[in-house]
């Protein structure tokens, strides 16, 4: 069934015109049969595909929580991988319903493009990658590099921004897809491969060598991370909003994919709410009642989709840091069911 494309304003700052979906995003997905969901190209530990075509990773994860909280079944979902440059038209056009690809919430994207971010599920910031043999330890002694990155993306922006303001020549060398910057990165056509500091992570494991390149400590940007659907459709935002609290909320309240079933006798009436054991919040958003538990059960809480994607028992081998619960240091917080 074809998406049903409202035309409003024209993104004037990036030149591209903007459409807005009609209320009816949920009816579309539920008559496909399946969630149309926009992914990157390939970024081990958030959306990558492994040799069978099968996906995985953090933004993988949100779109099998919101399949699992819609058909019960969170292999409902096909996966359309988008460069940085194509993203945007892709979910503006209705080629996909949902964008979950490691996308940077910024005021102008969130304004200008007929585009709503239903939250954030990976709280980042730009930093630098270089060889060691380069013999840097800090961004600040970057002065007349070649940099590497992405099109179309936030970093090429906050790259001026920073060499700008500590008076640093450089070179900027950027193309469309993340697989050519990582290989022109590892070809030495330049001194540097720049993107958020997860991403570095990710794409080094891709080097012929990874071993031999280092992460520079300078984060120089706020980058939070999240999915985005189309204005105009306030159930679908709703929907995609809600089921991403609902994974941050069940880990703050000990529930995971194994005990779901069990924490549905809890006493604790939050809990209650969240598992659709009281009140009628799922119906509230077109869904059954435990569009949380199904979610849940699909993928787990917040932790074990970091754990078992990015954390520190993965080859990316990240800490949580910012995005580990408010009360356990970090800056991970969701509203409440109520």
């Amino acid at each position: 069934m074809g998406k049903t494309i409202l035309p409003i304003v024209a993104g004037a700052a990036l030149g591209l015109t903007v459409s807005v979906a009609s209320a009816a995003t949920l009816d579309e997905v539920k008559a496909r049969g399946e969630l149309v969901c926009g992914v990157s190209q390939g970024l081990p530990g958030f959306s990558n595909p492994d040799a069978q075509g099968n996906w995985s990773g953090i933004d993988v994860d949100v779109c099998r929580a919101i399949a699992a909280a819609i058909f019960g079944d969170d292999s409902k979902v096909s996966y359309t991988p988008l460069s940085a440059k194509e993203r945007f038209t892709a979910l503006q056009s209705g080629e996909v319903d949902l964008l979950s690809r490691n996308t940077t919430w910024t005021m102008s994207r969130d304004s200008e493009l007929g585009l709503n971010f239903a939250g954030v599920n990976y709280y980042d910031g730009q930093g630098f990658m270089v060889r060691k043999d380069l013999g840097v330890s800090s961004a600040l002694e970057l002065g007349g590099a070649a940099v590497c990155t992405n099109t179309g993306t936030t970093t090429e922006l906050n790259v001026a921004d920073y060499f700008r303001a500590n008076n640093m020549e450089y070179e900027v060398v950027a193309f469309e897809k993340a697989d050519e910057v990582v290989a022109a990165y590892d070809a030495g056509r330049c001194d540097v491969f720049t993107t958020d500091a997860s991403g570095l992570y990710a794409q080094r494991l891709k080097l012929a060598n990874p071993g031999e390149h280092m992460v520079l400590p300078e984060i120089i940007s706020k980058e939070p991370l999240g999915p985005a659907v189309r204005q105009g459709d306030d159930q679908w935002l709703d929907i995609v909003k809600w089921t991403l609290n609902a994974l941050v909320n069940a880990e703050e309240m000990g529930i995971t994919s194994a005990n779901v079933e069990e924490m549905k006798g809890s006493g604790d009436p939050a809990i209650a709410r969240l598992l659709g054991v009281e009140g009628s919040f799922g119906e509230a958003i077109g869904l059954d009642n435990d569009w949380a538990v199904k979610a849940i059960a699909a993928v787990g809480n917040y932790s074990e989709m970091f754990e078992r994607n990015v954390g520190p028992d993965t080859d990316l081998g990240i800490q949580r840091g910012l995005n580990a619960l408010w009360k356990d240091g970090g800056i991970l917080y969701a509203p409440p069911v109520r």
